[in-house]
């Protein structure tokens, strides 16, 4: 296969008639979803988008984010994917940065879109799946049947290396850069992921999280479509009753989830005959994977014991198209652990210098292997830093044992240095995971006149109970070095989160510093 859109080529040639995704009480099969797809590309082509232009997709999760994205695919153009959860100056950053030409969107967001396309000089107009306006073209007469093409009109046929995706990712400090994603990289991460789950035709996924994130796109929409599997989308995992349902119904065999929604599943209280209907209830499911965000091992534990299914965890990021690794179906699955390198991935620990570290050093994560993209758009000096001899230096500090797993220690730049002693807030934060009290947890480094830096605590209690932050601090003592206690533990309602439910520290390090200066 050379490009993405000869998934769906494919998918219409060999099994026209399959399901290819579910949504709420449709069913499209593999030949619609191509026809749709074909007539966005077809609509792009009438609209004169080129080869290698940027087309800004902003949509919730449904079909016409299916049909969008191959559809620009097919024209031969650049998908650029929008968090639909941003606010105005957040999308007008993406579409200029992107240059994009068009972008393409639903009514929801149209009030948005066109006042962008008045004040963005690359924005040559906004296209709307589901209205017809006098502001903004329609793409609904063309996914509707009134305006199509035939199979041969789709003139552009990518080859591998063409640009197909830039992901903007969230980045630590500053603005997001758009990672620059080939066909070959994303086709390449899509085999490989389905060659270590041993993803087949009878698959059926489900599809609750944000398409437009890397996670989703790949593992949900990408994968599934790739082997002729079907796939669930629903806008919302919530209500978790709708979910069950979803499952039951559509008979779902994987289950995509982030570690939140599994901590939310190990707290559901069920009364004993109601546990036994709701095991049965899954029973479809063969295997439930996190990802986007650390799992603790505390929630993979009860997980596993709770719903008897296993859970894979797994690590990725968007450079990398995003999966780098995953816990074995088969074999041992080492809790804390991100499991061992996908096929034709490569994976290493290096320290400052670059040397390459024994089993058990900790360094950082580098990553090689055809889902390393091309680089970030317009930022040559920081691709310099990132991308080395074809290697991706992740900013993750890492380790790998002797059997070549990998555990994550977190974040190079969140790493605590206290008097000279590196402290890895992950592996405080798994301590606190343990508590039976806590349900969230979070540590950074703060500066400290004595010490240079400390590592402070941000703690989300469960509902049931109370407990103090010298109490917890207590409990710590008990786990872990004096090194690594924290200066202070701070009880919230909440932690901030984006929209993949990962805890944004640079939020945390940001209010802290704020505080520290007032």
């Amino acid at each position: 296969m050379k490009n993405l859109p000869e998934i769906l080529s494919s998918g219409c040639d060999k099994h026209p008639h399959r399901t290819a995704i579910i949504f709420g009480q449709k069913k499209i099969t593999y030949a619609e979803t191509y026809k749709k797809a074909s007539a966005v590309a077809s609509a792009l082509k009438s609209w004169e988008v080129k080869k290698g232009d940027r087309i800004a997709l902003l949509l919730d999760n449904s079909p016409d984010f299916v049909f969008c994205y191959f559809g620009i695919l097919m024209s031969g153009a650049i998908v650029v994917p929008i968090n639909h959860m941003f606010k105005r100056d957040e999308v007008k950053y993406i579409v200029e940065d992107s240059e994009s030409v068009c972008l393409l969107t639903s009514s929801a967001y149209s009030s948005m879109a066109m006042e962008l396309n008045v004040i963005i000089d690359s924005l040559k107009f906004v296209a709307l799946t589901n209205q017809n306006t006098q502001n903004a073209r329609s793409l609904a007469v063309y996914l509707n049947g009134q305006n199509s093409i035939t199979r041969d009109a789709v003139a552009e046929d990518p080859e591998t290396e063409n640009l197909a995706v830039f992901l903007y990712t969230s980045g630590t400090t500053g603005h997001p850069k758009g990672a620059m994603l080939t066909h070959a990289n994303l086709l390449a991460n899509a085999m490989s992921s389905s060659k270590t789950i041993r993803v087949n035709a009878n698959d059926t996924f489900i599809c609750f999280l944000p398409l437009f994130h890397s996670f989703a796109a790949t593992v949900c929409m990408i994968m599934p479509l790739l082997n002729g599997a079907k796939t669930v989308i629903m806008k919302s995992p919530r209500p978790i009753k709708k979910l069950l349902r979803a499952i039951r119904k559509n008979k779902v065999t994987i289950f995509v989830g982030i570690p939140s929604l599994y901590q939310i599943l190990t707290e559901v209280k069920l009364p004993k005959f109601m546990a036994g209907w709701l095991i049965r209830l899954l029973n479809p499911i063969r295997l439930a994977i996190s990802g986007a965000a650390a799992l603790p091992v505390e929630v993979f534990l009860k997980f596993e014991k709770k719903y008897r299914m296993p859970l894979l965890e797994g690590y990725g990021l968007t450079e990398a198209s995003p999966v780098v690794s995953l816990n074995p179906l088969k074999g041992r699955r080492k809790p804390g652990s991100i499991g061992l390198a996908i096929p034709d991935v490569n994976v290493k620990i290096t320290d400052d210098n670059g040397r390459t570290l024994e089993p058990e050093g900790i360094g950082e994560l580098c990553v090689k292997g055809p889902n390393v993209m091309k680089g970030y758009f317009k930022k040559d000096e920081e691709n310099k830093i990132v991308l080395r001899d074809g290697w991706l230096l992740t900013g993750d500090m890492a380790k790998i044992d002797k059997e070549n797993y990998i555990t994550i220690m977190g974040r190079k730049k969140d790493m605590v240095n206290v008097r000279g002693l590196n402290v890895y807030p992950r592996e405080i934060e798994e301590v606190l995971y343990r508590h039976p009290l806590v349900r969230e947890a979070a540590v950074i480094g703060i500066p400290d006149p004595r010490k240079g830096e400390v590592p402070k605590g941000y703690c989300v209690l469960k509902s049931t109970g109370s407990i103090t932050e010298h109490e917890i601090i207590a409990y710590l003592k008990d786990h872990l070095a004096l090194y690594k206690i924290p200066k202070r533990i701070e009880i919230r309602a909440q932690l901030p989160k984006n929209s993949s439910g990962k805890i944004l520290k640079r939020i945390l390090i940001e209010e802290n510093l704020k505080n520290t200066q007032t």
